[in-house]
């Protein structure tokens, strides 16, 4: 049976793997808990090169804060209120933290569709926002 949702918004990132890259040599452990849940931070322990997992990430992040835009309140969710984990058949998948999870919450619940990729360069993601 599909649930008819209300579109709530789409946002699309794409982010250097380059820049993360210097990011993480530069600011290391300060970056990885400004950006990070400790969840993420423990799955991007397990990568031989965390970067292009770390880019992806990110960029999800902010497709996610930039299709939730259309909420009020929605421009003060923060980077470890969006985490990004993986469903049980290992796809990416999305949980609302902090602020995001009470903007969920106030809405009666949001439906979040994420698509990471990355290549040798770039790292991107698109988020789909759905409400009842």
């Amino acid at each position: 049976m599909v649930t008819l949702m209300t579109l709530i918004g789409v946002g699309i990132d794409l982010v250097d793997l380059e820049r993360i890259k210097t990011l993480l040599a530069n600011k290391g452990e300060q970056a990885m808990h400004r950006f990070f849940s400790d969840k993420e931070r423990e799955y991007l322990a397990t990568r031989p090169d965390p970067t292009a997992h770390a880019a992806a990430r990110i960029a999800a992040k902010e497709a996610v804060y930039k299709a939730m835009q259309t909420l009020e309140g929605a421009r003060a969710v923060g980077w470890r209120d969006i985490e990004v984990s993986r469903d049980g058949d290992g796809r990416p998948a999305i949980q609302l933290n902090g602020l995001a999870a009470r903007l969920s919450e106030k809405l009666g619940g949001l439906r979040i569709q994420i698509s990471l990729t990355h290549s040798s360069l770039s790292a991107g993601a698109i988020a789909v926002v759905e409400g009842p």
